[in-house]
């Protein structure tokens, strides 16, 4: 019974497991075998090909069966990340974007304090073939990259989630105790809300002066507010005095360009 009781609480806490579009039912089982090996339990699949439940992934995961019962579905990203305070996204080289980058052993130092001051975490991994967008990169607070050889920079999602996981059981095991984050981040659910508001508002102001344009202008915007880890509070702060502006400013013709330029 002890025994049983150690395990349950090697797996009450940890960063979720995000899988974005899988395609075979053997990987999602591989990941969740990996999972399971290392203590992370919460596996989370967005838009999975093959559909879910899937029983070639329950007969790969080899009795991780808590973790593959557990699993939950998503048709969107934005909901499957929308309760976490703080998400790392995996990629095999940097991105074009503001964004830090760390190595896997400093990610997950970071998420190990997080984590023990009470925040939801999560780690978002791509398809098997070419990994995330540009536009999933930037809903992450930060990048997480490997050090594999640059010749052969390839690795497959279940092996992708083996090293974040060993890599976080490793942390727990040296008896790391970082100092816990005073303040708690926005959830991605907060951080969504501002940036509809702010292509709304934006939009009516004539801020994106050409259609092509606007998305990686979204792009820098989502990853400007995401960067620093505003808190609930300040998003709160910063909507109210957009909200301010928006209502005593009159409406700029669209296609004006931004006010800055006079």
């Amino acid at each position: 019974m002890a025994g049983t009781n150690k395990q349950h609480e090697m797996i009450a806490s940890g960063p979720a497991v995000i899988l974005v579009e899988p395609q075979l039912g053997e990987n999602i089982g591989m990941v969740a075998r990996a999972m399971a090996n290392f203590g992370l339990a919460d596996l989370r699949l967005v838009r999975p090909r093959d559909g879910w439940p899937n029983e070639k992934a329950r007969a790969t995961a080899s009795r991780a069966d808590h973790v593959i019962e557990a699993a939950r579905v998503f048709d969107d990203l934005a909901i499957a990340v929308a309760d976490l305070n703080f998400l790392f996204a995996t990629t095999a080289r940097p991105r074009d974007n503001f964004k830090p980058v760390r190595g896997p052993s400093e990610a997950v130092l970071d998420l190990r304090a997080r984590v023990a001051a009470g925040q939801e975490t999560g780690i978002l991994f791509g398809r098997e073939r070419w990994g995330l967008t540009n536009e999933e990169v930037a809903m992450a607070d930060e990048i997480v990259t490997f050090p594999v050889n640059p010749a052969f920079a390839s690795l497959n999602m279940a092996q992708a989630v083996l090293l974040m996981a060993y890599e976080w059981m490793k942390a727990g095991s040296e008896g790391v105790a970082p100092s816990s984050p005073l303040l708690t981040p926005a959830s991605r659910e907060h951080l969504e809300s501002l940036m509809v508001y702010l292509d709304r508002v934006l939009s009516d102001r004539g801020y994106f002066r050409t259609a092509d344009k606007k998305p990686k202008m979204m792009d820098n915007l989502r990853a400007l507010f995401t960067r620093p880890g505003f808190t609930v509070e300040e998003l709160a702060v910063l909507r109210g005095v957009l909200a301010s502006l928006e209502k005593f400013s009159p409406k700029r013709p669209r296609g004006s360009g931004a006010p800055s330029d006079g």
